[in-house]
């Protein structure tokens, strides 16, 4: 199984960062030659690996981890997401509702990646609280996940949990998926909710 984080910010050098804490190889990618980031990806470990879009694209799964304006140019470096699972890991602030036609916006972002399957997750808490240790007084930080596909929510809950979090899934996209999305000018009811999981 191959990873990549599209989007190298603060959100998705927190990703890079879990993944080099659990020794799991991932690529970073941006719009950006994969030079000017490639010192910064290297210093997080030695698994993050600054790819072209092109390439980062490739891996089975990708995370989208850039501003929810920029989805639609990730989802055109391929023709066709047949066979990959995205997280979306955007949030669509300030997206005014009627320009995603009164849908949530991991909708919006599903029928973008044509023949992908789409896990809504790790977009409801900030970076300063994502980027640190999950393991948390003997519990494990909760991430919550949304799928209308349950084989893909259940693929990305068991990379959560090899990341050392605790995946909550809420069911579908528009269902419990609601509470992790933004809408207008409103957060849903579990953004920024920082969680964590006794078992």
């Amino acid at each position: 199984m191959s990873y990549a984080i599209i989007g190298f910010g603060k959100i998705g050098q927190a990703l890079a960062r879990a993944f080099a804490r659990s020794g799991i190889e991932v690529s970073v990618a941006t719009t950006r030659d994969p030079e000017s980031f490639a010192s910064a990806a290297a210093a997080i470990g030695p698994g993050i690996v600054a790819k072209k879009l092109a390439e980062a694209v490739k891996a089975d799964i990708v995370f989208l981890a850039v501003r929810f304006e920029s989805h639609q140019d990730v989802a055109n470096a391929l023709s066709n997401w047949q066979g990959k699972t995205i997280v979306d890991v955007t949030n669509a602030y300030g997206v005014p509702p009627e320009e995603l036609g009164g849908q949530p916006s991991s909708r919006v972002v599903a029928q973008a990646f044509t023949g992908g399957r789409l896990v809504k997750g790790f977009n409801h808490l900030g970076a300063a609280v994502l980027d640190q240790d999950p393991a948390v007084h003997g519990g494990r930080r909760v991430v919550f996940l949304a799928s209308d596909d349950d084989g893909a929510a259940a693929e990305i809950g068991t990379l959560a949990e090899n990341l050392g979090f605790s995946p909550i899934k809420l069911g579908g996209l528009s269902e419990g998926g609601l509470l992790v999305q933004a809408r207008g000018n409103s957060w849903g009811q579990l953004i920024f909710k920082d969680l964590v999981k006794f078992d």
